[in-house]
């Protein structure tokens, strides 16, 4: 040790702490600021802005990177949420057809009456008026009567062909890159506790290395020290708060302690707040009715709900159809089918409202995720968050690292003088 006390002069060093005392104390807790706010600024890089800000060309701005890559964020979100967690065909199936058609009835009873009299008098005009008032009301009775039975079998057909009528992919992918918010939401009431520990570990790992920086620079006083200490906080930290929310993915044994990823070992409670997120913001009834009605695959629906209308109004004509057909001829007894079809479709939006109570609670949605999120492997878990980090991880990296860095030079600035 003599050749350490021989190149160091300890009483100039002494003197010098004893000089600057206060400046020396400040570099850890300018290195657990480092730390914190790296991680801050980090996190707040993943939700926002929603949208673009800056020049696009040349690329001199940001966008948050969920809401950035919505269609592939919504799109892990889904396919974990389609092969892990829910099947449309099972949700669908807990629907009893006759409890649907009893439930739609009063709403449809009144539509049938006014599609009924509409159509009359579209396609022969002056024929409804003049019949007498019991014979429009026995015609409309019959097709009220008919309704339940054909609502029914409706609904059987839809439980028989699902795949090919609801694209739960899509519609929930369309949702949420229309409500960028709403996909920032589920990313970070997934990830909140995740993401607040990312802050605060920044903070305490940025403390311990300005420690070192602190007798380093105490010792050495060389101006390379406090940027490459800065930069080394704002990489490392990162990377170490990374490493603690998702691994060891399983629980393991150290030195007497269970340890496990933080993110892992909140499954139970993760899969809570998820399920009753998906729940009561997308997979809400009214938005699988518009999907259903509405999406990419509403041209099918329509297809199945033509082939019912026509076989309830050629059975409703019984005997009679060929005078029927004759009366208003055959391509207007055609279009009128069609034309019921058409105005069914359109009250139907309307009447669905009816059985969002039952649709809930019978599609039991919430705890169907709930249940099987709970279920899933570790690996299949990770999946639920990690995505994000990896996405443009090393630009998250980067900037810590960078704005360590900078915040190092000025700390030299102020320590030289």
């Amino acid at each position: 040790m003599e050749w350490l006390t021989h190149w160091l002069d300890w009483h100039a060093i002494a003197a010098d702490v004893r000089q600057h005392f206060w400046i020396y104390l400040s570099l850890p807790f300018v290195s657990a600021i480092i730390g914190y706010v790296t991680k801050v600024v980090a996190i707040r890089m993943m939700f926002q802005p929603i949208e673009f800000i800056g020049l696009k060309a040349p690329y001199l701005g940001w966008q948050g990177i969920i809401p950035r890559n919505a269609a592939k964020m919504a799109g892990i979100s889904v396919d974990l949420m389609t092969s892990q967690l829910i099947s449309v065909r099972e949700v669908f199936t807990r629907l009893d057809p006759d409890r649907v058609a009893r439930e739609l009835e009063p709403a449809l009873i009144d539509a049938m009456d006014r599609i009924t009299r509409d159509v009359a008098e579209r396609f022969q005009p002056g024929l409804w008026s003049t019949l007498p008032e019991f014979v429009r009301r026995r015609i409309v009775q019959r097709v009220q009567g008919d309704l339940p039975g054909m609502v029914a079998g409706i609904m059987r057909d839809i439980h028989t062909h699902i795949e090919e009528l609801f694209d739960l992919k899509t519609m929930v992918v369309g949702n949420l890159v229309r409500d960028k918010k709403l996909l920032n939401r589920i990313f970070w009431e997934t990830g909140r506790q995740e993401f607040k520990f990312f802050g605060t570990a920044g903070f305490y790992f940025g403390f311990g290395i300005g420690i070192v920086q602190m007798i380093c620079w105490v010792i050495w006083k060389q101006p390379w020290m406090l940027p490459a200490f800065g930069l080394f906080v704002g990489f490392a930290s990162d990377w170490l708060a990374l490493q603690m929310l998702f691994r060891p993915l399983r629980p393991r044994r150290v030195l007497g302690l269970t340890v496990q990823g933080l993110f892992l070992r909140r499954q139970q409670e993760v899969a809570h707040d998820y399920g009753n997120l998906i729940a009561d913001q997308i997979l809400t009834p009214d938005k699988v009715w518009e999907a259903v009605l509405k999406g990419p695959l509403s041209d099918r629906l329509f297809e199945l709900l033509q082939h019912h209308v026509k076989l309830a109004v050629d059975e409703q004509a019984g005997a009679a159809r060929p005078l029927v057909a004759m009366l208003i001829g055959s391509r207007k007894y055609a279009d009128m089918k069609v034309a019921v079809a058409e105005s069914l479709m359109r009250e139907l939006p309307h009447a669905l409202q009816s059985i969002n109570h039952y649709a809930e609670d019978a599609m039991d949605i919430r705890n169907t995720l709930i249940r099987k999120m709970q279920a899933l492997s570790p690996e299949q878990f990770e999946g639920m968050l990690r995505p994000v980090f990896k996405e443009d991880e090393w630009v998250l990296i980067t900037v810590g690292a960078v704005l360590g860095f900078l915040v190092g030079e000025l700390q030299v600035f102020l320590m030289v003088h």
